[in-house]
């Protein structure tokens, strides 16, 4: 969640209207050979964290985009100034429609699809207030706030919400593995940031990790039977104690982020990169061997904004290769389930400072 979650109040399962955008259209990707036919899917401010259906059909993905039944006729845009804070959204890929699924109040987060995709799960702080939870003080470095999210499940028609944690703190970062039987998420209940996984219906909670630091943003292998995750473990008492002092304060601060992999019981864990840079957003390509995710590792010791493009690495970490060249953020990818169609999130094509948007492209091996 690299991009920070910040009110809304439209009622749940309404239909949100058209998609509120320009038609999709091809984009250049001059030189991203393994990326055709472009397009991009949303327009204007921030859209984030896109994951397909199981039958590849849909998107769910979070918006500050505050989109009516009846956006503005001439550019097809929301005609209000947007939300405060992510709100949750399920997008027909044939179609021109949104579908509001969350509350419209709290914030949202990391959203994905059940089996038979009838259902979605998402994080939501909406059980605390009714507002976007207070932005964290940076103090000059990348942050982001732990608020009391929790994990839910509702119909697609924001009907028959269903609560699947309770715990204190943080719970969120939800994914589901593609046998449909098992929920990963990152929770701060045990007093650190680790993975836990759980049944589909929220039953048998275990731990999966238990070193000191951040391990989050995991998704499950093909075959279900491997996690793909992001971690920070500090090494030295210093680092030890200033992620432990931040993390009282209900704040992490992950500079640098490597990619790992182990056993969905949580057992042979090994690290995939070990760049020092900021790696995240990790997926399995679709042959469960190679993995692709997003780094700043080509401009990490650059001055200025350091750009994040996607790359794709074998599994014992050999074979970086970059995958996009344009925009100077591309994140969260992942791979429809017939391996045939990439969607990620990029500011390229952006036309004010801060705006991300979903896109779409064909997959070329």
């Amino acid at each position: 969640m690299w991009i920070l979650c910040a009110a809304a109040c439209l009622p749940t399962g309404v239909w949100a209207g058209d998609r509120v955008k320009e038609p999709a259209k091809a984009v250049s990707g001059s030189g991203e050979r393994h990326l055709g036919n472009i397009r991009q899917l949303t327009f204007g401010r921030q859209n984030a964290e896109a994951y397909f259906s199981f039958d590849g059909d849909k998107l769910i993905f979070q918006s500050t985009n505050n989109w009516t039944k009846e956006p503005t006729a001439s550019a097809r845009k929301p005609a209000d100034a947007g939300l405060g804070c992510y709100q949750m959204y399920v997008m027909d890929l044939e179609g021109d429609q949104v579908r509001l699924v969350s509350t419209g109040r709290g914030a949202t987060t990391c959203g994905y699809f059940f089996p038979g995709d009838r259902r979605v799960l998402y994080s939501s702080t909406h059980a605390v207030g009714s507002e976007c939870p207070p932005k964290p003080k940076r103090d000059g470095a990348y942050r982001w706030a732990l608020d009391d999210y929790d994990l839910y499940s509702v119909r697609i028609d924001g009907q028959q919400m269903q609560r699947l944690t309770t715990t204190p703190g943080y719970d969120a970062e939800g994914t589901i593995s593609p046998d449909g039987k098992t929920i990963v998420w990152t929770s701060v209940r045990d007093g650190d940031l680790d993975l836990y996984a759980m049944n589909i219906d929220g039953t048998q909670t275990r731990r999966l990790t238990d070193e000191v630091g951040y391990d989050g943003g995991a998704f499950f292998s093909p075959d279900s039977k491997r996690i793909v995750y992001r971690a920070s473990h500090p090494t030295d008492a210093e680092e030890i104690a200033h992620y432990q002092d931040l993390l009282a304060q209900r704040l992490v601060e992950p500079g640098q982020l490597e990619i790992f992999v182990m056993d969905a019981d949580g057992s042979a864990k090994r690290q995939v990169t070990s760049t020092k840079a900021s790696n995240f957003s990790p997926f399995f390509h679709p042959d469960g061997r190679r993995i692709i995710f997003s780094s700043n590792v080509e401009t990490r010791n650059e001055g200025g904004r350091p750009s994040f493009h996607l790359y794709l690495v074998n599994d014992d970490g050999t074979g970086l290769e970059r995958v996009t060249l344009e925009g100077r953020f591309n994140s969260f990818p992942m791979f429809s389930p017939d391996g045939k169609r990439l969607v990620w999130v990029s500011d390229r094509n952006a036309k004010e400072p801060g705006e991300f948007n979903v896109f779409l492209a064909d997959w070329i091996p």
